[in-house]
């Protein structure tokens, strides 16, 4: 999915971005909930696949110290045109955390379309790197679509691949995600919202 990506940005074309303003009431809401039990300043947010960087803006003006990856440099050069002070943008590969230099332990980790277009390997070294980042309260928001083997657009995740590559975390929570500004192909894969803590030993 990287090169469609990297395409997309290219020529412009990025239907996700305005389905996430569409989508900015219910994201607002999640945002909320992780705070709740949270002490200001909340700590660090890494947003995964952060495109051109609007939700890693939005965790560093809440109070979390974020920093967005993605691997399309273009998405990134973007961001960092529109970044306030307090976020932060790497170029680099989500499945390869450690060689990306970002630095843990991470409080929160968002993925908002990235998880749901790898392959199976990616996916597990995905998980390892964001276990390995993770601080002992650190949660995971995704944003899925559920699979649908429709052509050109990701393969989707349901639970139970989620699960398999983040094997050291519980899914604590799934609702359907807010599709009110997506075109009709992407409203047709019923993506979720997933929640995971991860499991102290």
């Amino acid at each position: 999915m990287s090169l469609g990506y990297q395409i997309a940005y290219r020529v412009g074309i990025t239907p996700w971005e305005r389905a996430g303003e569409a989508g900015a009431e219910q994201f607002s809401g999640l945002l909320d909930r992780e705070e709740a039990d949270r002490t200001h300043p909340f700590g660090r947010a890494l947003d995964l696949g952060c495109g051109t960087g609007s939700h890693t803006i939005e965790l560093a003006e809440r109070g979390w110290t974020a920093t967005g990856i993605d691997a399309v440099e273009r998405a990134i050069t973007k961001a960092r045109d529109r970044t306030p002070a307090s976020a932060t943008f790497v170029v680099g590969d989500v499945t390869d955390l450690g060689a990306a230099g970002v630095e843990g332990p991470v409080d929160l980790f968002l993925d908002i379309g990235c998880f749901h277009g790898l392959d199976d390997d990616q996916r597990a070294a995905m998980g390892g790197g964001v276990t390995a980042l993770a601080g002992p309260d650190a949660t995971v928001l995704m944003l899925a679509f559920r699979p649908s083997g429709r052509p050109l657009l990701p393969r989707g995740a349901g639970q139970a691949e989620i699960e398999r590559a983040f094997p050291e975390w519980k899914v604590t929570a799934v609702e359907p995600a807010d599709t009110s500004g997506m075109p009709g192909p992407l409203k047709k894969t019923a993506p979720q919202w997933f929640r995971l803590q991860r499991v102290r030993r």
